[in-house]
């Protein structure tokens, strides 16, 4: 029977869960959520992991041998989330194998502290690609001036990327290229790249939030009007860059290699304004070889009321680049929101990652979180 995750898949949508808990492990909640709601990759953040190991004592045990073992608060916090995103390869794996390793992808975050530090983003990442050692993992790295980098070398090295915290057309083109100058540098080295995997993690509601509160401020008939207008409009501009870059000659060349193209996903999928659909940010946002990655209340949501009737990005470039035009007019500066977001983001997501090694130091009864 056909459902609305259904239609969203068959549509090009690769539908992944923005969650991950040892106790959604554990229970199979995970295995039914693939199994009756077309997840097919799950997506993690410090967010995720400081709200799962603060609550519950699924993490009980683990804790303990940790603390027995006198094992330092960043390796502890290391070996809980390496363990949860193994264990989600694997219930994972078979999703993988059957699309060819396109889906069934799980996302481990490098600490986000090294993200304007490009040695240790590589040298974490390789020690996260080896500590999970699953094929279907992909390390998070943020689409930061000194991420880039590391994006191209570990891409080259082999290692798959969910690049994130992307929120502006100019940086995500930067995230494009260094994709595939690393696909490029792997193929030169004589490496197979048919396992090599990407997707580049295009913030969405946050782009509202920001976008809205200056609409706000300024007030006139025409600012009210863009409300709500300006994350969706981003989004698919970000698309239209997507087909371009991976429908030229250079992209072509690679893809005889055998290399998968580096496909956009939806971030940041849930809905902040109360006054908007709770499906919006999904509803608005089809086209084929994207992801959208969702809180399970947005995946439930949709599964429950969300409809699919065609594409809602191609048909509307001319709409996005109009809206771009109107937020100019009445005074928004885009690439001010954009700086401001990568900001927040980074900073957000620093906030987590030390909330998170305050909770482990705690539960190992140390006071050393700080590293």
């Amino acid at each position: 029977m056909s459902t609305p995750l259904s239609e969203l898949s068959a549509a090009g949508v690769a539908v992944w869960l923005d969650d991950i808990s040892r106790q959604r492990l554990r229970t199979g909640n995970l295995a039914d959520l693939v199994a009756t709601r077309d997840v097919v990759g799950v997506t993690s953040n410090p967010t995720i992991f400081q709200k799962a190991i603060g609550s519950g004592d699924q993490y009980s045990e683990q804790l303990h041998d940790l603390k027995v073992r006198g094992v330092d608060v960043g390796e502890a916090v290391r070996a809980i989330t390496a363990a949860d995103v193994r264990e989600a390869c694997d219930v994972l794996r078979g999703v993988y194998d059957a699309s060819g390793g396109v889906d069934g992808r799980v996302s481990l975050e490098v600490d986000p502290r090294l993200a304007h530090d490009t040695e240790r983003t590589v040298a974490e990442a390789r020690a996260l690609w080896w500590l999970v050692d699953r094929p279907n993992l992909f390390i998070k790295i943020p689409a930061t001036l000194a991420g880039l980098p590391a994006i191209t070398r570990v891409i080259a090295e082999g290692i798959s990327v969910n690049v994130t915290l992307i929120f502006g057309l100019e940086r995500y083109e930067a995230v494009i290229e260094a994709f595939l100058t690393g696909v490029e540098q792997a193929v030169a080295a004589g490496r197979d790249v048919s396992d090599l995997a990407s997707v580049a993690s295009f913030f969405v509601s946050r782009v509202d939030s920001e976008v809205d509160s200056r609409l706000d401020k300024i007030g006139t008939p025409a600012a009210k009007a863009l409300h709500a207008k300006a994350a969706i409009a981003n989004a698919r501009l970000a698309y239209e860059r997507y087909e371009k870059i991976f429908g030229s000659p250079r992209w072509a060349a690679l893809a005889a290699k055998g290399a998968k193209a580096q496909r956009p996903l939806w971030a940041s999928t849930s809905t902040k304004d109360p006054s908007l659909p709770d499906t919006i940010y999904v509803t608005e946002l089809i086209a084929p070889g994207t992801v959208n990655t969702m809180p399970e209340a947005t995946l439930q949501a949709f599964a429950d009321h969300g409809s699919v009737s065609g594409e809602t990005i191609r048909p509307n470039y001319a709409d996005a680049r109009a809206v771009f035009a109107a937020l100019a007019t009445v005074g928004v500066d885009i690439d001010d929101v954009v700086e401001t977001l990568e900001a927040q983001g980074v900073q957000k997501f620093e906030d987590s990652w030390k909330q998170l090694l305050d909770t482990v130091a705690q539960q190992l009864g140390r006071s050393d979180a700080a590293r």
